[in-house]
């Protein structure tokens, strides 16, 4: 839903961006991939207790999420494959930020931010496999607030500003909410076709 709101103003600097990109020779994958190995340090840093650190870092790492469609449409191999790869290289960015969200909570003997952090991992990985089980039944299943770009975006701005564990209360219930609307939603459209 933001991701509709914030592309339409962004997108001719992701586009100016990844024809910069594809220019030097940069592939989808490499993106792709650029940005798992980002997430993998922003979860070290959030173990580490750098949250506002890991704040940027995820943040950076998102530039990447993106950039690797924008290449892939600019170089013309948008394909089924590449978007399961990127798709699942999602899933172990949020299982690895997150984590590392859960590693700080329980290394400072957080219960509460420990067992949120659990709600906000199943609650995203929920979004995403309503969706994809939902399509199997409907054309398209994108309704919902909580897909990955405000994820991110709301755990970067929690980071930042000191807000981390009131940010991973409002995850842990709008995720859960998300899947809960895609469930509805399907089985509504669904009745109707």
């Amino acid at each position: 839903m933001l991701r509709r709101i914030v592309e339409r103003r962004i997108q001719p600097m992701i586009t100016k961006a990844a024809s910069g990109l594809h220019r030097i020779g940069a592939t989808p994958n490499m993106l792709t991939f650029t940005g798992l190995a980002l997430n993998m340090a922003a979860a070290w840093c959030y173990y580490q207790g750098r949250v506002t650190t890991a704040g940027f870092v995820v943040l950076f790492a998102g530039a990447f999420d993106a950039l690797d469609g924008s290449v892939a449409r600019l170089s013309g191999t948008v394909s089924r494959l590449g978007a399961f790869t990127d798709s699942v290289v999602d899933r172990y960015s949020d299982f690895l930020i997150f984590g590392g969200v859960l590693c700080l909570f329980a290394r400072r003997g957080d219960m509460t931010g420990t067992v949120l952090s659990l709600m906000v991992l199943s609650g995203a990985f929920l979004v995403s496999y309503v969706r994809a089980r939902a399509e199997l039944a409907i054309p398209l299943c994108n309704v919902g607030l909580m897909e990955r770009p405000e994820r991110i975006i709301l755990l970067a701005a929690g980071s930042l500003f000191g807000l981390l564990t009131p940010t991973m209360w409002l995850l842990a219930v709008l995720t859960h909410a998300t899947a809960l609307h895609r469930i509805h939603y399907t089985w509504k459209t669904g009745r109707g076709m």
